[in-house]
């Protein structure tokens, strides 16, 4: 059974691409068959991947509409994931998606209807609480949730909760927070320091023990298509991706009982 994780947060430039493009480079890069869903008009997490969303003859976009398989639509990227690609045209699907019935499920039951070739399926959330990313929600096993460490971060995340517990009472009721990942750390910065003992504090051990750091190779890597990992693999904020991903991997191993 492959798990389906979205990488959310409401709030815009909190990582959200970037996590979900290194963790699925990542995992592809450990052995598992990996699909990054780019759920974000946007189309960065395509950019990302190294996929020209101008040119695109197809997108997510017809994949929602039911007029392509996601065979027709999925290229493999040179990380070695697969990537179901996005561009504008997702806000068309959004539009017209509001008429139909069960609309929550659409992105839940076009998964099903695929082989369950892939062991983690990592879905690209926008920057809103939007339909998009209510079906994303409802499609999802868990949500990965990039929180930056600066002012209003932890303001930010009351509207999220809210929404995944109405979620979880109305629609999906084993959706779960995986983690909370620390972003843009700054050792040097006081506020970053109070953020992180904050979101220690609320969530406990749901606050991944890895930060990732404000790195310019982090920001500097999608303008070349490519995820840090493979751009600069020992660059501070590669390795605090591969450090993340052994611990999201660590959470999914049977806990050793007690001899």
């Amino acid at each position: 059974m492959n798990k389906i994780i979205a990488v959310a947060n409401q709030k815009g430039g909190v990582g959200k691409t970037t996590t979900s493009v290194n963790l699925s480079a990542a995992l592809a890069g450990l052995g598992p068959r990996v699909l990054l869903i780019d759920l974000d008009p946007q189309g960065n997490a395509t950019m990302g991947s190294g996929v020209d969303k101008y040119v695109l003859n197809s997108s997510i976009y017809e994949w929602l509409m039911g007029e392509v398989s996601l065979d027709e639509v999925c290229r493999r990227t040179v990380a070695g994931y697969d990537l179901l690609p996005a561009n504008i045209d997702l806000t068309a699907a959004e539009v017209g998606l509001m008429q139909r019935e069960r609309r929550e499920f659409v992105v839940a039951e076009a998964l099903s209807q695929q082989p369950s070739r892939y062991e983690y399926i990592i879905i690209d959330c926008p920057p809103s609480l939007s339909l998009l990313t209510i079906m994303a929600l409802v499609a999802s096993d868990a949500l990965v949730v990039p929180l930056q460490t600066e002012f209003f971060a932890l303001e930010g995340l009351t509207q999220l909760m809210k929404t995944i517990e109405r979620i979880k009472t109305n629609l999906n009721p084993s959706l779960e927070i995986r983690g909370i990942l620390l972003t843009m750390y700054d050792k040097r910065n006081k506020l970053s320091g109070e953020v992180e003992a904050e979101a220690r504090n609320y969530f406990k051990d749901k606050v991944y023990n890895t930060a990732v750091p404000r790195n310019v190779r982090l920001s500097e890597a999608p303008s070349h298509g490519v995820p840090v990992l493979i751009y600069d693999k020992s660059c501070p904020g590669s390795k605090s991706y591969f450090s993340f991903t052994e611990e999201f991997l660590n959470q999914d191993k049977p806990v050793e009982s007690a001899a």
